[in-house]
Parts: structure tokens; C-alpha cells; sequence
């Protein structure tokens, strides 16, 4: 599997999209400075990967959740 290639299917990216949207929140909301800068960036990473459809960890792993 190559490096950029669209790996991330339908129920993977409804999942990670309110996940995503909730870190955003916990870490805005709640949390100490450096912690809630990390929560929110993983947050970022989630929505990223559920918009573009790749995720770098899956690339390398081999796994693929998208239906071609």
C-alpha cells in the first residue's frame, strides 16, 4: 500500500469525525494548557484523515478500511 493512497472507509470516518469534533471540544473547554494543545491536535489528525481519506499509521501497518 502506498503513502497517500486512500485508506480510511465510510464507518472509519463516522467514527473519527464526532471523535474528533469532541477532543476539539475537551481540549478547548477543559484541560491544562500543553495537555489540551495534545487532545486538540488529535483532534485535528482524526478529522484530517476522516476528510482526506488516508491515515499515515494505516499506510504503514497495511490496513485498509476502504471499500474499493
Amino acid at each position: 500500500m502506498k503513502i497517500g493512497e486512500k485508506n480510511v472507509g465510510g464507518m472509519d470516518r463516522i467514527i473519527r469525525v464526532p471523535v474528533g469534533l469532541a477532543l476539539l471540544a475537551v481540549g478547548y473547554l477543559y484541560l491544562a494548557p500543553l495537555l489540551s494543545y495534545l487532545v486538540m491536535l488529535l483532534g485535528l489528525v482524526l478529522l484530517g484523515t476522516a476528510v482526506f481519506q488516508t491515515c499515515l499509521l494505516y499506510s504503514i501497518l497495511g490496513t485498509n478500511t476502504n471499500k474499493k
